[in-house]
Parts: C-alpha cells; structure tokens; sequence
C-alpha cells in the first residue's frame, strides 16, 4: 500500500514546492483536485485537458520525486436541482475522468450528489427517515428518477475511458453509507465504487472495519481516504451526532474530525490497514487533513508517521505454517 495525499491543505504552495515537501516526508502517492469543492489549485483541468505538454511536464514533475498519481479529485453535486451548478458539476467530472485517462490516472474521487426532493425544487434534500411518508416518496424520486438514470450514463462514459469512479459516503449527499453505496454500484456498473472515508463513517455509528468487509466483497473500494473523526461524547450525550455548529467552533461540536491517530488510535488504524489487504484493497491511503486543531503541516506529518508504521511495504509470504 501507499501513504497518498490530497494536496488541498498544501493549495496556497506551488504545485513544485508541494510534491518536494511531501517527497520529503515520505509520501508514495498523490491525490491531484481539479475542480469543485476541492478547488484547482495544483492543476487547472481545463488547461491541461488534451495539452500533452502540460501533461509530459506535471508526470516528469512526479517522476522526479517518485511519486505515483493516486486518483483525481472533483467534489461537487452532478444531479443538484439548480441545472446551471448540475451541469457545471457534470462537466467537471466528466472532464476529469477524461484527463485521468490521458494521465493515467485510473481513478476520479467524487461525491454522489443530492438531489431535490420533487421535480422544482431549488434547495438539495437530505432524507435521513421515511416518515412522514412524503419523505419516503422524496427518496424513491431522488433515487429512480434523478440519480440512477444520471449515475447509469456517467458510468458508461467512465467505462469508455477505463476509470473507475470512486464516490465518498458522505452525509448530505444521497450515499453516504455503504448499503448506498453498493445500490448504486448495483444499479451502474463496476465502474461505480467508493472512495472509502471512514471519517463520515465514525460519527454515524458505522463499525468502519465492518464496512470495509462489506464493501470488499464485491470490490467495490475503489479509493481510500486517511482521516480520522472524534466523536465528543460530553457534547453528544446531550445533543446526537446530527451537528450543525460550525466545525470552527470545536469545544461545542460533538464531533470533529481529526489528523490519523487523534480520533482513533495507532492498533486501530493497523485493523484497518489489515481490513483493507483481506479484502484486497493494495492502493493509496490518501491522508485527507481536515483538523482544525492542527497546521496543515503538523497534521499530515502527524499521519503519515502513523501510516508508516500501520502499512505493509511487501507482500503477503507464503503461510509456511499452515
């Protein structure tokens, strides 16, 4: 396995001063934005796109520091029901599973999206129960007649291009959990898989090794994100998990999330390392640093000295014993 990055937390460095300091503390593997929430700032998409130059000189600048292109990144909302931010979104991943072809890349990490919950609206709707039973009839609208139609042609245009398409479970967003995620693979294709962040993961409850078993078994983690989630018990004992205080307002919240080893601890993050090869995930692990406890820096040093001693560097001996 190798210990990735996404670059986002480095966005305010050049793209050569980031690759250098990540080569320098040991990192395999990066994961590259172009486009939505994570923004661009290491690789404008639309310049690059069909520019074999660019592309020529953005491998020679990994191939200086030994560096592999673990996946692209764009998150945004593909089926939101304003059509302007739909189509925008659409075209970026679209865009992206182009680019991630012509460099190799093998993977684009994204989001599901969120629809509407009825033909009109203008606002993303969320559906965390069935009743009142309007609700239950937003999520079969949302699901058949939104997502899997949109999600069917975008895996046929991964499919023509050989990318996998690895979707993060994130709440707010239609998947957000592994049940979810395997319905939509089911509905697609096997193009269609997760990105699997286990920080959602945590503070919904959701056993994140039993989760990667699950997921496993029909080989559907396509991408996997480090990062961790401490869940505050003094805070959710009284109000749940379901948080809307600002994640800058830390001692009210009742989770946060966290750099490797501050939510969970080293022999946990070993479980997972372990968990992933049963199921024969050999990819990056992606730190993805979202602590704001933290420096960018301090944060993804912090994980990869925990990584480094979680992951395997060979592969499985012989079980001479057996």
């Amino acid at each position: 396995m190798d210990i990735g990055v996404l670059t986002v937390p480095l966005g305010g460095e050049s793209i050569e001063d980031a690759i250098a300091y990540l080569d320098g503390i040991g990192v395999d593997a990066v994961e590259l934005a172009v486009g939505g929430w994570p923004g661009e700032d290491h690789v404008d998409r639309e310049a690059i796109l069909d520019d074999d130059a660019a592309q020529a000189e953005l491998r020679d600048l990994l191939d200086e520091h030994d560096l592999r292109l673990s996946a692209l990144a764009t998150h945004n909302n593909p089926i939101h029901p304003d059509e302007e931010r739909a189509a925008e979104a659409d075209r970026e991943l679209r865009e992206a599973i182009e680019l991630a072809d012509q460099l190799g890349a093998g993977t684009v990490t994204c989001f599901s999206g969120l629809p509407g919950g009825a033909p009109g609206d203008s606002t993303p709707n969320w559906i965390t129960a069935p009743w009142p039973t309007e609700h239950a009839e937003a999520l079969d609208y949302q699901w058949d007649e939104v997502a899997v139609p949109y999600w069917r042609d975008l895996a046929e245009h991964a499919d023509h291009h050989d990318i996998d398409v690895a979707i993060e479970m994130h709440p707010n967003m239609l998947v957000y959990e592994p049940t979810g995620m395997l319905a939509l693979r089911e509905a697609t294709n096997e193009r269609i898989g997760a990105n699997f962040d286990p920080s959602h993961l945590y503070w919904q409850g959701i056993d994140v090794t039993e989760a990667i078993r699950f997921l496993g078994e029909h080989d559907a983690i396509h991408h996997f994100h480090a990062k961790d989630t401490k869940v505050y018990d003094a805070n959710a004992r009284v109000k749940g998990v379901l948080d809307t205080e600002p994640y800058t307002a830390e001692a009210d919240r009742s989770w946060l999330f966290r750099s490797i080893g501050y939510g969970h601890d080293e022999s946990h993050w070993k479980d997972v390392v372990s968990t992933l090869r049963m199921v024969g995930y050999e990819g990056a692990l992606s730190i993805e640093h979202e602590d704001s406890l933290t420096s960018s820096r301090e944060g993804l040093e912090k994980a990869v000295d925990v990584l480094g001693r979680a992951v395997f560097d060979t592969e499985p001996g012989d079980a001479y014993w057996a």
